[in-house]
Formats: structure tokens, sequence, C-alpha cells
């Protein structure tokens, strides 16, 4: 039920993707955020798309858009013969329900699309397990509007009838769907717990590579590890925890981690449910910050890496890596290393080669000095 909820009917339709300047949305550059947001549905599967942008002072309580703005994207909708829109900002179940009434077609939201995205690249039993979660999580948020409008539907008022019956009946179905699932999370935990206990006592340091997604993290574990771990250059290409021997100039230095991506306005049913997994930052040594120093809007994503840290009640020593210095011009990456010193301790690097990496590697090896 909940991949149902979650995923494109057929990525073979045309879908309209409508960027939006939301009025609490303080990126730095507005232009490198749609990208991203095309860059998620492009990485859900979307191949046949028209994209169309639009700039909000306010928001409507009942469409999320206003009235005016609405009519246009009705119009630019119709024309596109488009059969599914995704938006790129959270709608609340209300919105989501008008606008597809209105629309008279499925509307993604982002927290639809981030889901499905996670629901594609989920391997691990871990990890479909925590997005399982996630989707039935939000699909028991949506079920409050449903309940009333089949309540309406039955002619009941002021009375428990019907409808309420069956929102009643489907929310302790999802409940029980999110305890086993939780159960089957615990169990593989204590696996987890037990790994982590064997490491903790060969007294191995732990590094953990964190960052926002494509920021690099992938490539950088594969070329201080000779690993083969899948790098993608698209969003979210890694969801599981992934742990390898670090070997710098062929000396053990301890572990190290890979983690899922964060993202603006991740979906707090993924934080949820992914605690399980990212707690594995509790128990580093070190963690990585992995910045994409090509991006425009690196310091916002810097921010959002630390405020979910926050949000997970992580703190642990941290090295900020700027990656991808290559992209830049020399004058470029000077502008920017100029900004930096207030994100010490930092390196800048370049996952391209070795070489590129010797900056980092020579940082971990100092701690072990």
């Amino acid at each position: 039920m909940a991949k149902s909820q979650n995923a494109l009917t057929d990525n073979n339709v045309k879908v309209l993707l409508i960027g939006v300047q939301a009025p609490d949305n303080h990126t730095q550059d507005i232009q490198s955020y749609y990208k991203e947001f095309i860059s998620l549905a492009e990485t859900l599967g979307v191949s046949d798309y028209e994209t169309t942008f639009v700039k909000l002072r306010s928001y409507d309580n009942k469409y999320f858009f206003t009235q005016g703005k609405l009519e246009e994207l009705k119009a630019i909708y119709d024309k596109s013969e488009a059969t599914e829109i995704i938006i790129s900002e959270k709608l609340n179940g209300q919105q989501e329900r008008n606008l597809q009434d209105y629309f008279e077609c499925r509307i993604f939201d982002r927290t639809r699309l981030i889901l499905a995205i996670f629901e594609k690249a989920a391997i691990s039993a871990a990890g479909k397990l925590q997005v399982e979660i996630a989707q039935l999580e939000l699909l028991k948020t949506r079920l409050a509007g449903h309940g009333i409008h089949l309540e309406q539907q039955a002619g009941s008022i002021g009375v428990k009838g019907p409808g309420e019956t069956l929102k009643e009946e489907t929310s302790r179905h999802l409940e029980r769907l999110v305890l086993t699932a939780k159960k089957k999370i615990a169990q593989l935990d204590k696996v987890r717990d037990t790994q982590r206990k064997r490491r903790l006592d060969h007294e191995l340091d732990h590094v953990c590579l964190i960052g926002y997604t494509n920021a690099g993290k992938s490539s950088i574990l594969n070329m201080l590890t000779n690993s083969d771990v899948l790098a993608e250059d698209k969003l979210f290409a890694t969801l599981d925890t992934t742990t390898r021997q670090l070997y710098i100039n062929h000396k053990k230095c301890g572990l190290i981690s890979d983690t899922v991506g964060f993202i603006q306005n991740l979906p707090h049913q993924l934080i949820d449910s992914f605690k399980s997994t990212l707690s594995e930052l509790n128990y580093a040594d070190l963690l990585l910050q992995v910045v994409d120093i090509s991006d425009a809007n690196w310091k916002s994503h810097i921010k959002v890496v630390l405020t979910t840290l926050k949000e997970l009640k992580v703190n642990k020593d941290m090295l900020f890596v700027f990656n991808k210095s290559d992209l830049l011009t020399p004058e470029e990456l000077q502008k920017r290393i100029d900004e930096f010193d207030i994100f010490a301790p930092y390196v800048v690097v370049n996952s391209l080669s070795k070489e590129g990496l010797e900056p980092l590697a020579n940082y971990i090896a100092s701690r072990r000095a």
C-alpha cells in the first residue's frame, strides 16, 4: 500500500515539474535549488517532463498556491499535456487533496518525491524497513482529512459515522505495520551493536563521512580504501551505511563509514526512521563533513547538515572536507577559501585521485601520530 502511494504510476508518463521559490526558502541561489529539484525528479526516473517556476510571497492554507498562481499553473498544466505533477515543496494533506481535485491528476510533493527515491534506492533489509516506516508514517498523517471526507459522504453530522470508523480502522492497521517494521529494525540493530562492540574492543578509530547528498562521500571512500561502493553523480546514490578498513601510507588508521546524504527539507519521517542507521555517528571519533564547494548553495548545505546533526543529537569532532575543487577556476576557488575560516578545521580536496585527497589523508594520519 505504501508503495502505490509514493511511486509514479509509469516513468514514461509526462510530468509537470513545478519549482517554487517559497517565502521561507532562504537559499542563496534559487536556480541551483531548482536544478536540485529537477535532479531529484530525474533520480526517480522521470525523463519526459516540462518545468515551470513560480515565486510565492504568501501561502494559501487550502491550496498552497494563491488563487492567481493557481489559475496560471492550471493553464500551463493543460497546455503541457502532462498527466502528473511534482511540486518542489512540502504540502499538507488537505493541500495535496485539494490540488489533486483542482488539477484532476496525481500530485507529488517534496516529501513523496524523496520517499519514492529512497524506496527505489534501498537495498539492504534495514534500508527497506526504514523507508517502509517513513511511508507508513506519512500515510498516517494523510488520514485525518480522508476520515472527515468519508464522514461527510455518509451524511453523519456530530456523530461518529462510517467514514470515521474506517479512518480509525485504517489508522490502527497502519500502526500495526509500523510496529512490526520497528521490531524487525530492532533485531537488525542488535546485530549492528554486536559488530560495533567488536570494533570498539579492538580500539580502532572510526571516521564517518557525512554531508549533503551528492557531495562526493562515496567517491572519497572508494579512493581512500580502494573500494567499489556505488558512487554515481545523482542524488541519494547511497542509503545504507558502508564501513571499510582505512589504511594510509600502508598503515592501518582505523575504519571509515559512508552514510546517507542529507538534503534541504528532508522529510521528518525519513529522519526519524533512519535514526537507527545514523546512530553510527554517535560512536565516531571524527566526522568528515564533505561539502561540494562547486555548488553555489554550499553554505546552505553546511547549515542543513549541522541542523540535522543537532536534531539527531550528534556532537562530535568534525573536519570540513571541501570537495570538487577541480570544478572551480583558481580565482573562484580562492574566493571561497577566503570564506572558510569560520569552518575550521578544514581541508580542500578533489576525489579524482589519491593525490587530490592527500590533505585529507594527512589530516587523518596526523591524529594517530
